[in-house]
């Protein structure tokens, strides 16, 4: 039957646990006699369409879609199985440049052969089956920079999706046989096992 058939693994009602922090690091310094006012540049983050700028820590649940696999279950993994889960953020009410940085991390430590490979920015047009330009994932972090641009007027950022990437890899250098895969699938249908990626979102204005 091979292990393909074998393994029916992880109802993708999935939690993926995300900590989120955001920081700033504006100053507004006046040694003059007199009165000063200055309005304090924006600084507000949505993250899936919740505020997390005034949170160090959220919890959001994502639901991750599965690709079709015409020898797994829908909505379940196996050996073989690929997936993503999409990051919406909203930085239009922001007036600073920022740098972004996400880390990533599968908490299924009993499948190592179960990785994040890869992601996508997507714009705020972007609709499905457009084409998409990847990029391979290093040491499970993404890094990225936004740039205010002060000569544009009324400038606003623009929401903006990142997709993250993973599968169940099956390959020449897999870390796990056919027994150990199987086993896994056998724990994970006793004690419900859920597939759970934890991503840590850190966003701070740039200096």
């Amino acid at each position: 039957m091979g292990k393909k058939f074998k393994i029916l693994l992880l109802l993708i009602s999935s939690s993926l646990t995300l900590g989120l922090m955001s920081n700033t690091y504006s100053r507004y310094v006046a040694n003059t006699t007199g009165d000063v006012e200055l309005a304090f540049a924006k600084w507000q983050i949505l993250l899936n369409n919740e505020d997390i700028t005034n949170g160090a820590t959220s919890t959001l649940d994502i639901t991750p879609v599965i690709e079709e696999n015409q020898n797994i279950e829908n909505n379940t993994i196996a050996p073989s199985s690929k997936g993503y889960f999409d990051v919406n953020i909203d930085p239009s009410n922001v007036g600073v440049s920022f740098n972004y940085k996400i880390d990533l991390k599968v908490l299924n430590e009993d499948i190592p052969d179960l990785m994040i490979t890869k992601y996508a920015i997507l714009d705020k047009d972007y609709i499905d089956g457009d084409e998409i330009t990847t990029t391979n994932i290093e040491n499970n972090i993404i890094n990225g920079t936004l740039d205010f641009d002060k000569e544009t007027e009324n400038y606003k950022f623009e929401p903006f999706t990142i997709r993250v990437y993973f599968e169940w890899y099956e390959g020449l250098d897999e870390q796990m046989n056919d027994e150990q895969d199987s086993k896994v699938g056998s724990d994970a249908s006793i004690n419900d096992t859920k597939l759970q990626i934890q991503a840590t979102i850190n966003f701070e204005q740039k200096i």
